[in-house]
């Protein structure tokens, strides 16, 4: 039985501690000392942590959550159990349960989030949208990822396709352009930031989350923006962790979470 440090040298390898964003927290957010070196009896694969999660993950005999999404993200100088970081945290240590998260070092990692919408949405061509530095054999690391779908396609069925793809109820949409889509961004989670860049490459749409008015606004007439949601974007992530801990442990107990749903409820 590998052991939880081993679990995660998996995860690390694949997506790098290096690789996230400078106001990230990707990495261990609850682990008790030495327990990365004992057996890990299985894993528990979520986007975000949550007590539920907890007592999910001790239902199942696993006693470690990876995540996508830091549970610790903002300073925390309490553990008082007035809020869910701290509810989760403190259920965890009293269960045992050590809590990982890879967060924009998997969304940066070459064949991370925005690669495996690339995938599903069958594109070719494909490149680091932004670039940051290049992985020795991996290819580039950085956010985002620009390329062209198999063939032209309608607007409304390239929104109809990415909802699909997303599992998405809705999509947030700039526009309708007149021409086909054929030419495309996509960056998972919020990539607002980066409609910009994606119209100043020649993108004739851009597929991400938590876009806000002022961007829908400033690059309408340039460039047809698709928010499908931050979960929807990248739910993917657990994927991506199963296949990478199933490659190296092919007997290894791994579980997706039966209990996550998306915090946002559509009415």
């Amino acid at each position: 039985m590998p052991t939880i440090a081993q679990i995660i040298e998996a995860v690390e390898e694949f997506a790098h501690p290096d690789w996230q964003e400078s106001y990230d927290n990707t990495g261990w957010q609850v682990m008790l000392p030495g327990q990365g070196e004992t057996p890990c009896t299985g894993a528990l694969l979520c986007v975000d942590a949550n007590p539920g999660i907890i007592n999910e993950a001790v239902e199942k005999g696993c006693n470690l959550i990876i995540t996508h999404h830091p549970l610790l993200f903002r300073a925390t100088k309490q553990l008082t159990g007035q809020n869910r970081v701290d509810q989760t945290a403190i259920a965890a240590l009293r269960a045992g349960v050590a809590i990982y998260s890879s967060h924009t070092a998997l969304d940066s990692a070459p064949g991370g989030i925005s690669w495996i919408l690339a995938e599903k949405l069958g594109m070719k061509d494909t490149r680091t949208l932004d670039r940051n530095c290049e992985a020795e054999g991996r290819g580039e690391v950085g956010l985002g990822v620009i390329g062209h779908l198999p063939s032209p396609v309608d607007p409304l069925d390239f929104v109809k396709k990415v909802k699909e793809v997303c599992n998405a109820k809705v999509a947030r949409c700039s526009g309708i352009p007149a021409h086909k889509i054929e030419f495309v961004a996509l960056c998972g989670g919020a990539g607002g930031e980066y409609i910009a860049l994606a119209a100043r490459l020649g993108a004739d749409a851009i597929v991400t989350a938590d876009v806000k008015h002022n961007q829908f606004l400033d690059d309408a007439k340039s460039i047809m923006t698709v928010d499908v949601g931050h979960y929807e974007t990248e739910s993917c992530a657990k994927e991506i962790f199963y296949e990478l801990i199933r490659k190296k442990f092919p007997k290894f107990a791994l579980y997706y979470s039966e209990t996550e749903k998306n915090p946002i409820t559509y009415l």
